[in-house]
């Protein structure tokens, strides 16, 4: 079973992917900042991260370099409530990038699209 970290400050949120990827049979973690979320990925075994770009007063785009420089064959993928930070090359580091929404469909189809390759092996 994939472990799959989500990275957000929204409660609400977390609550919601965290369900919903667990009706599809993920393990899912939450973090609700950087800190966090680098401690989830120091002390766990994670497969992909999904990531806020805009957490409080941190980066997203500062952690994904850090995961990148750390770990980088592990998949991650931005979630923003903006599309504007597409054109911020730091976020090209990432493997998709996702614009927030209640309807997860898009969301699924990458984390399934991304896994895949792990689970081939």
């Amino acid at each position: 079973m994939a472990r799959i970290l989500i990275v957000d400050d929204e409660p609400g949120l977390r609550m919601l992917y965290s369900a919903e990827l667990e009706d599809e049979g993920y393990e899912v973690v939450c973090a609700a900042n950087c800190r966090e979320a680098s401690i989830a990925l120091e002390s766990q075994q994670i497969d992909l991260v999904v990531l806020d770009i805009q957490i409080k007063q941190e980066s997203g785009l500062d952690m994904l370099q850090e995961i990148v420089k750390q770990r980088n064959n592990l998949p991650v993928i931005l979630c923003s409530a903006y599309d504007c930070y597409k054109d911020d090359f730091s976020s090209w580091l990432a493997d998709a990038y996702i614009i927030k929404s209640s309807d997860l469909r898009e969301l699924k189809t990458e984390i399934r699209r991304l896994l895949k390759p792990a689970q081939d092996r």
